[in-house]
């Protein structure tokens, strides 16, 4: 008799999905019965089982071994509650398209708000980052037309485009040695005057770099600009307990940002896709002011679309973020909290082997729980096909990394020996965003090792 094979996919909240149904279907209950067609559940299913087919050509995002880009699973009552809302299919725009999913979305983003410290506020829910840094630059522009956006060019490439999109004028400021907005370099720019924003980021895409919010608001202080904090990436990790002093600091001043952007289909277990982009003073909801000829009378309250520039909206996503929080409350020492400080404890240990072993170098520690690291080699140019080569190496033994194009000044090459016949060097990058990725550390070493034993005994002399 055949052993079954041991899951590697959730299956469990499948039966709690469908007495949520039931549950669900007993709210609707006056109304009459419907019909559904007879003859198609096979059909349904021969689609399905084509989907899964063709699924399977993907990389394995939920698994630990899965250790490359920003990709995390989502929560099993995430999954399920947006699933439920699907038998609804709610548009949180207007009330009548969404009442129940509008009310949690304001509680779920309240929550959002209140974890960073602010007890009154904007914001609402976007489809990602990139439309919640949209919404934030555009109110921007509005408060301070004519005036330059600045961005350290480790930002997200996003806010370069979005500032077109919105015809900003933008311009990128240098970043340190870690990857840090430079606020000396941002200083000697805003002494020629003309700028009207700055975004900082909390968690850069490459490395997870933290820029100085301390010295940046000092900088605001004195010379007047909006700040925006991009915390797309890493703004949940205000509430875990083991970062440096120096990122602690800049976690401790979120408050005082004018905009903050959080993705929780990031680290907040969420589906994609769902943003949040937040504002300090709730009077620049006035910007948002508009007239609807037929979609804001069912109700005096205030709907999700009048404060919004984005129409049809997903109220799913909202009943899933919704149902994670109240699952996982968003708490210093929770069980949420908790998950977020196993990936950073992740990050540090792969960063101590790395760090230790002389193949490699690496530039900094990791500040959340991204790591990144070179390959050595006589010059960058040969480093970077390295990397390219452990890269394909690893991902042949099932373990997916990721590959990063960092400055070389990142990185003292001189004192590993390493010629400078390129400015940029391709890294390679490790997001170590799952809790379970604690508990696979050992096993990645293993596999990172392996693949790298084989690119240096097959690289050219």
């Amino acid at each position: 008799m055949s052993k079954k094979r041991p899951s590697i996919f959730e299956k469990r909240s499948l039966a709690s999905l469908a007495s949520a149904l039931e549950a669900l279907e007993e709210g609707f209950g006056r109304l009459p019965p419907l019909d559904f067609p007879e003859g198609d559940a096979q059909a349904v299913k021969e689609a399905l089982l084509k989907v899964a087919g063709r699924m399977r050509d993907n990389y394995p995002y939920f698994h630990p071994l899965y250790a490359g880009q920003m990709l995390k699973p989502p929560h099993p009552v995430a999954r399920a509650a947006y699933a439920l809302a699907m038998w609804i299919n709610p548009n949180n725009h207007a009330l009548d398209g969404g009442r129940a999913s509008s009310a949690m979305e304001k509680e779920a983003v309240a929550a959002l708000a209140r974890m960073i410290g602010w007890d009154a506020h904007l914001g609402h829910l976007c489809s990602g980052g990139t439309m919640a840094n949209l919404e934030a630059l555009w109110v921007a522009g509005q408060l301070r037309p004519g005036e330059t956006v600045v961005a350290s060019h480790q930002a997200h490439y996003t806010h370069q485009r979005i500032s077109g999109v919105l015809r900003l004028a933008f311009e990128p400021c240098a970043a340190d040695r870690r990857g840090r907005l430079d606020a000396r370099a941002l200083k000697r720019r805003l002494e020629k005057g003309g700028v009207g924003t700055v975004v900082a980021t909390v968690g850069t895409t490459a490395t997870g770099a933290i820029d100085p919010l301390p010295e940046l608001l000092d900088l605001r202080d004195r010379y007047g600009f909006r700040l925006h904090v991009d915390a797309a990436y890493g703004g949940y990790f205000c509430l875990v307990g083991n970062l440096s002093p120096e990122a602690r600091r800049s976690f401790e001043r979120l408050r005082d940002a004018d905009s903050i952007v959080i993705d929780p289909h990031k680290h907040g277990l969420q589906p994609y896709g769902c943003g949040c982009v937040l504002f300090r003073d709730s009077s620049v909801g006035r910007l948002y002011k508009h007239d609807s000829p037929y979609t804001y009378f069912t109700s005096g309250e205030l709907h999700l679309g009048e404060i919004s520039l984005e129409c049809s909206r997903p109220g799913a996503a909202a009943c899933a973020l919704w149902a994670t929080q109240e699952l996982l409350p968003l708490v210093k020492g929770g069980t949420f909290a908790k998950g977020l400080e196993k990936s950073r404890k992740a990050a540090l240990a792969l960063y101590e082997k790395l760090r230790i072993d002389p193949r490699f170098l690496v530039p900094f520690a990791p500040e959340l729980d991204i790591v990144v690291w070179m390959a050595k080699a006589p010059a960058v140019s040969a480093s970077s096909e390295t990397a390219r080569s452990i890269f394909d190496r690893a991902a042949a033994a099932d373990l997916h990394l990721a590959l990063a194009e960092l400055p070389v000044d990142f990185f003292d090459i001189s004192d590993a020996g390493i010629e400078r016949d390129r400015e940029t060097v391709t890294c390679l990058r490790s997001v170590l965003m799952k809790p379970e990725h604690l508990d696979w550390v050992g096993t990645i070493w293993e596999l990172l090792d392996r693949a790298t034993s084989g690119a240096l005994a097959g690289r050219k002399p």
